[in-house]
């Protein structure tokens, strides 16, 4: 990694986002999943800050960021407010589950500030599929103010994802999935309302025309892979690799294997490396 890495804090939309930095080429921005922080990209800092300009930060309501209270917001218009602050015209995004869709609103909003797209995991999107075996003993955990087993719950659904058991999956990984989504989950009664893109980008896909690579888990959840294949059937400059053994987090569980197939990816893509 070339230089030490830098962080502070941003001031954004009225929020307080937590970012580093670190490295020198092409901008490079990570955005991290719903359950996690920036933290879940520490795999992925070094190496890719061997070749870009790499940022990665907490979204408002995670990690070390600080919001006001019940103010509405949209996590695309943050980004935006983030890549302004540090100065960033153009760049490769990265997003995991609703970083996927937040990258996603911003190349529809920003499509001139957009090298290419890298999504794992996108959330976000209606499905119509049956909700997980865990869903009734989480809402009750939620009702009854249980955060700590609502993270676990929340950990079984997605990290371990439908086919495997706690004990299949790295420990370290499902420790710091549960510790960095608890921050998340005591924040969120303060978090204000997130206005959804408008349109809605599901509709909007073929506009995007940045080349994009959809990153898909093997064991992740049925509906997930079936996002993953309306990316790819909708985005004109699509391509899908699908990771095995591992579900919602494959940046996480396989990092060397998430490494390559994303640099590979990026060394192909004519002004993103």
């Amino acid at each position: 990694m070339t230089g030490a890495p830098e962080g502070g804090f941003a001031e954004v939309n009225g929020a307080s986002l937590y970012y580093d930095v670190a490295g020198n080429g092409e901008p490079l921005v990570l955005v991290h999943a719903g359950i996690a922080d920036c933290r879940m990209w520490d795999g992925q800092f070094e190496a890719f800050a061997e070749r870009y300009r790499i940022v990665r930060y907490d979204m408002r309501g995670c990690g070390r960021s600080e919001a006001p209270a019940r103010a509405p917001f949209s996590h695309h218009d943050d980004l935006r407010g983030l890549l302004d602050f540090l100065d960033i015209e153009r760049a490769v995004l990265v997003g995991c589950s609703i970083g996927a869709r937040t990258i996603i609103d911003f190349a529809l909003a920003h499509p001139e500030r957009v090298l290419a797209l890298v999504c794992p995991s996108l959330s976000g999107f209606e499905s119509d599929e049956e909700p997980p075996g865990e869903w009734e003993e989480l809402v009750a955990a939620d009702e009854a103010g249980d955060l700590e087993r609502v993270s676990e719950l929340e950990v079984r659904i997605w990290v371990d994802g439908p086919y495997r058991s706690p004990d299949q999956v790295y420990r370290a990984v499902r420790d710091l999935v549960r510790e960095t989504n608890l921050i998340t989950l005591r924040n969120e009664p303060d978090l204000g309302e997130e206005r959804p893109a408008q349109p809605p980008a599901v509709n909007r896909l073929a506009e995007i025309q940045a080349p994009t690579l959809v990153v898909a888990g093997d064991l992740d959840r049925p509906e997930v892979g079936l996002r993953a294949d309306l990316l790819l059937r909708s985005i004109p400059r699509a391509q899908k690799v699908v990771i095995n053994g591992t579900a919602h987090v494959p940046s996480m569980e396989k990092p060397r294997e998430f490494n390559g197939v994303v640099l590979g990816f990026l060394s192909g893509v004519s002004g993103a490396g």
